[in-house]
Parts: C-alpha cells; sequence; structure tokens
C-alpha cells in the first residue's frame, strides 16, 4: 500500500495538485467508502470514524456527499 501511495503522491504533485485539493479529495474518498459499507449509515460510519455524528454530517453537507441507505424492496401485498 505504500507504494501506490508514493505513486498517488508522485503523480499529484506532477499535476500540481495543492495539498488542500488532496486532503479535501481523499476525506470524501475515504468517508464515502467507509459509508457505502455500512451502508449508508451515518451514526455507524460516525463511529468507525472517531467522529460525532453530527460532525460527520456537517462534513457530509460541506464536501457535497450524500449518505444514501440502500432501496429496500416493497413488501408484496397481501
Amino acid at each position: 500500500m505504500k507504494e501506490q501511495l508514493d505513486t498517488l503522491v508522485g503523480e499529484m504533485v506532477t499535476r500540481g495538485i495543492s495539498l488542500d485539493d488532496a486532503q479535501r479529495e481523499f476525506e470524501a474518498h475515504f468517508i464515502t467508502r467507509v459509508l457505502r459499507h455500512h451502508r449508508g449509515n451515518v451514526s455507524r460510519a460516525a463511529t468507525v470514524l472517531g467522529m460525532h455524528r453530527n460532525t460527520l454530517t456537517r462534513k457530509l453537507r460541506t464536501l457535497r456527499i450524500r449518505a444514501r441507505r440502500p432501496s429496500t424492496p416493497a413488501a408484496p401485498p397481501t
């Protein structure tokens, strides 16, 4: 993983990406992946990320990420 990270950082430096942009992009991807892993459950994702649910909700708004819970199929009529 260290080699992959080194390659990625090298590409970002070559392209002139700022540290702020790199951090924002990493944070957005990381949070999105954790949310997806927990099926859109913001409370569980916040716990894993080590932050309060309200803090994560604010970050989601700032980063323009939507926490989506997977849709469940409707129950068949009885």
